[in-house]
């Protein structure tokens, strides 16, 4: 839900680059390349041709507001199986009761010798 919301709230602009018909560039979130037709100011003075190369923007904009309910916005039937859904869900885990282990403090002996390497049993 979190990154949906922030998806959903995010603005950027989509910029393509054609030279004639042809797409030679998109870029989202950088400068797009331009394929080196493009004239200079000071040659554009010069020159009456139009260029072929055009540069178009696509702006896609996020949502600016955001709406937030309360439990009061909400009809009786809403508030009723939303009370009823936490109810329900929160009783889904109950607490456990202590387990009291017997022997919970009780060290072995130490061992000394390994009985089942020194006599050679193994079970199989």
């Amino acid at each position: 839900m979190a990154m949906l919301l922030l998806f959903s709230t995010v603005s950027f602009t989509v910029e393509k680059h054609f030279c004639g018909d042809v797409l030679i560039d998109v870029a989202v979130f950088s400068d797009v390349h331009k394929c080196g037709l493009e004239l200079d100011d000071s040659q554009q003075t010069n020159v009456v041709k139009k260029s072929c190369c055009k540069d178009t923007l696509e702006i896609v904009e996020g949502q600016d507001e955001l709406t937030v309910k309360t439990f009061d916005d909400l009809d009786v039937n809403q508030q009723q199986f939303l009370t009823a859904y936490t109810y329900s869900f929160n009783s889904l885990f109950e607490v456990l009761p202590k387990q009291i282990i017997p022997h919970n403090h009780y060290r072995p002996p130490n061992l000394i010798v390994d009985v089942q390497i020194l006599d050679q049993v193994f079970l199989i």
